[in-house]
């Protein structure tokens, strides 16, 4: 008998940078896990329709602006879900009216919380390290949960399609690499880098709903207005530079940490501090808002 097949429309809700969980009661399937709000898609809904409901059963709020997240078929020993992700901002003024128990939780406690294996992927993308690389070489690609970027200056060719088919697909995951590049690449490598970057340029082009579906991306962003439209076309995190004075580009004004501070105050993904950085900073970043910091030296 062939298994039966649930659409399931999940919600990641995010506030200032915290992620809302719940608890699988015993007797759900699943049960007795942590669990991110949402649930099945009736006969006659879209995901979304069926997603915006349940936030406003389940938790108590209703949103209006949501982005496609993720698409996730997971295949368990009695049944096939398909998960159907979406994210939204939760502003101040409804935190009160959120369901108890619902909880707020880092991206780093979610690490250690106990999600149904169907989830792997979602906590996968939601989770940073503090400390993203930029390198214009390949040789300090990790097998671990670091990130590089890999900033390319001059044309991507057959030389450097080498060099990206010669990493293991660990490596690969753990690339950055510019959306115009990223394009260039053949399905399968595609697929294998998980983070694409956008400069502020390539970004302020875009609107919501141009972004790949299942695709993490980071943007670069040096005002408030380019800050903004991330978070507005739904950007999985940001650089902000820079913050101070830098030997590449020792002419360019620098925001400096109180101006740093004011510009990110509002901003609900995670902020990389970039431009002069040192992992020392890393403290003070924090103190000022930032999630992690960027940076080519001492990374």
């Amino acid at each position: 008998m062939p298994k039966p097949i649930v659409d399931v429309a999940i919600a990641i809700l995010i506030h200032r940078g915290k992620i809302l969980v719940g608890w699988r009661g015993e007797q759900q399937h699943q049960g007795g896990k942590h669990e991110f709000p949402g649930g099945k898609v009736e006969q006659g809904e879209t995901p979304e329709e069926a997603c915006r409901r349940e936030i406003y059963e389940e938790v108590g709020i209703g949103l209006k602006d949501w982005h496609q997240f993720d698409y996730i078929h997971h295949e368990y020993d009695d049944i096939i879900v398909n998960l159907h992700l979406f994210h939204s901002y939760v502003p101040d003024e409804l935190l009160n009216l959120i369901h108890q128990p619902w909880t707020w939780y880092t991206r780093e406690q979610l690490l250690h919380l106990n999600f149904p294996k169907a989830n792997k992927d979602i906590i996968k993308r939601l989770y940073w390290p503090h400390f993203i690389k930029i390198s214009h070489t390949l040789t300090s690609v990790e097998n671990s949960d670091a990130l590089l970027y890999w900033r390319i200056e001059d044309e991507f060719g057959p030389r450097e399609v080498e060099q990206l088919t010669a990493l293991d697909e660990g490596q690969r995951s753990n690339l950055i690499i510019n959306v115009d590049i990223w394009q260039q690449l053949n399905p399968e490598l595609k697929k294998q880098i998980k983070t694409v970057h956008l400069k502020q340029s390539q970004l302020m082009s875009l609107h919501k709903g141009d972004l790949e579906v299942g695709v993490r991306f980071i943007a670069a962003c040096h005002d408030a207005v380019s800050l903004q439209h991330a978070q507005q076309i739904g950007c999985d995190a940001v650089f902000v530079s820079p913050v101070k004075v830098t030997a590449t580009h020792p002419d360019v004004s620098a925001l400096g940490w109180d101006r740093f501070a004011d510009l990110i105050e509002k901003c609900q993904i995670p902020v990389f501090a970039l431009g002069g950085m040192s992992p020392d900073d890393l403290a003070t970043a924090q103190q000022h808002g930032a999630y992690g910091l960027a940076g080519i030296r001492n990374f």
